[in-house]
């Protein structure tokens, strides 16, 4: 009785460090109507990126973000030049550096459960040595939001 009771708590505790190690899924859908543009495994502490170019300097901005206990975080913000929306001011923690002609501001102390936006004429998703065009995958205008699963 004790050994079936040990036998049938090693294989509870299996099942979920198991279940555990499975990797998650990172999703688009359309916010209003949540149909489902696409989907890519991720796993925990995976990274994703997602590009645009800025309207009003009209250059380059990449936002990555990793996956931390189940939600979003922004790791960090590369940018070319300061416009509307790009943080000019480093909060606490927070540190710029520069590869190139790209600057990188790091340090960001916040999760997300989910990403919305509205997909521009140059949005990409970064994701698994990957590089999709948003504006393909869901229509230009379009009112997306990104969650991990």
């Amino acid at each position: 009785m004790v050994l079936a009771a040990l036998v049938y708590g090693a294989a509870l505790y299996i099942a979920r460090f198991i279940g555990s190690q499975e990797s998650g899924v990172l999703e688009i859908r359309n916010t209003a109507s949540g149909s489902l543009y696409g989907r890519w495994p991720l796993d925990e502490f995976g990274e994703f990126a997602i590009e645009f170019i800025h309207s009003v300097n009209q250059s380059p901005v990449r936002e990555t973000f990793r996956v931390k206990d189940g939600r979003i975080v922004l790791n960090n913000l590369r940018f070319y030049s300061f416009g509307a929306g790009i943080p000019f001011d480093l909060g606490e923690g927070q540190t710029l550096s520069r590869d190139e002609d790209a600057m990188i501001i790091s340090g960001f102390d916040f999760s997300l459960k989910e990403i919305s936006l509205i997909i521009g004429a140059d949005h990409f998703l970064h994701i698994n040595n990957e590089i999709i065009n948003l504006k393909e995958l869901c229509g230009k205008n379009a009112r997306v939001t990104i969650q991990y699963r």
